[in-house]
């Protein structure tokens, strides 16, 4: 869904056209969603719900191994997905007695804004209650964050903040650091000259030519998934952007110990913005490492391949708390 807009480039006379009739339109603005309440101290986990810190109900799926919980995993889904991407991976990672969690983030899956952006700070701030969250109930547990695409993006976010919360490591899966400095000016162009005069357009990926993943039956599955969102406003995509120039920027400040996975074969976030957003960590091939899959499309942990991904996760945690 993230290329459904910027792979469309326009030439000739339709490039005019469509700068004209643009430009014609009423002027307007991103339309983001705002908190709902004062921060407060409110926030719970209950057996279906994440209660964050401006009391927005986020739905929350959690697997648990049966015994002894080794290290929490808290997964982070990507954009237009929702909290049951992990499922797989984390009946996987329950072999190994991690516990895994995962929330709707504000906008997708079954939240009340579903469908609109909230701003990449309250995404932020809903990550860092989680895991504060997550601490009370683990107070003793090693605990991991693994974030997917948007999901990475909104992990480097937190994680670089004034006052980031305290994890043991982060998996970033693909992470959509494609800032703009790293996009063509007419995308850069049209994106904001659109989300600034028809934010509430929205666009599909029906007509490109991507492939997310080789695994054709799950795509298929999510095709017909109706938490999974199909169609994506103009602005969403906006604040989407913002989100990616900020990943990418903040780059140089991320300390954590970090694995790093990408695929060879991605066509959603490219290579050059990965690869250097990678040289940009202080420090890489020493607590930051980078995994490549030459055979890895964007969805890693549910391509064909899925299960080298989810054994490399394991040893790289399970070499954490040795």
């Amino acid at each position: 869904m993230i290329q459904s807009f910027f792979s469309q480039k326009p030439s000739g006379i339709f490039y005019l056209v469509h700068i004209v009739f643009i430009t014609m339109l009423t002027a307007c603005s991103p339309q983001f969603i705002s908190p709902t309440a004062a921060v407060d101290s409110s926030a719970t986990i209950s057996a279906d719900f994440f209660t964050t810190y401006d009391n927005s109900e986020l739905p929350l799926r959690v697997w648990k191994p049966s015994g002894e919980i080794a290290a929490a995993i808290i997964a982070l889904h990507g954009f237009n997905d929702y909290s049951n991407f992990i499922k797989d991976s984390a009946l996987f990672f329950n072999k190994y007695q991690f516990a895994v969690y995962a929330y709707d983030q504000r906008g997708f899956g079954d939240t009340h804004t579903r469908g609109r952006w909230s701003t990449s700070q309250a995404l932020a701030e809903d990550l860092a209650t989680f895991i504060s969250q997550i601490r009370i109930i683990h107070p003793d547990t090693p605990v991991y964050v693994l974030g997917e695409s948007m999901g990475g993006a909104v992990t480097i976010l937190t994680m670089t903040g004034v006052s980031p919360p305290e994890v043991d490591g982060l998996i970033l899966v693909a992470p959509a650091v494609w800032s703009r400095s790293h996009m063509p000016f007419y995308q850069r162009f049209f994106l904001s000259l659109s989300a600034h005069t028809i934010p509430w357009k929205k666009l599909t990926g029906e007509s490109l030519k991507i492939a997310p993943s080789d695994n054709i039956e799950m795509l298929r599955e999510l095709g017909k998934d109706p938490l999974v969102i199909k169609g994506t406003r103009i602005d969403v995509l906006y604040g989407l952007t913002n989100l990616m120039d900020q990943a990418y920027e903040n780059g140089e400040l991320l300390k954590n110990n970090l694995l790093l996975l990408y695929g060879e074969k991605d066509e959603i976030i490219p290579r050059d913005p990965t690869f250097s957003f990678y040289q940009r960590l202080p420090f890489r091939d020493q607590a930051q490492r980078m995994i490549l899959y030459e055979k890895g499309y964007h969805m890693l942990l549910r391509d064909q391949q899925a299960e080298v991904v989810r054994r490399d996760i394991v040893d790289w945690i399970k070499s954490q708390t040795n």
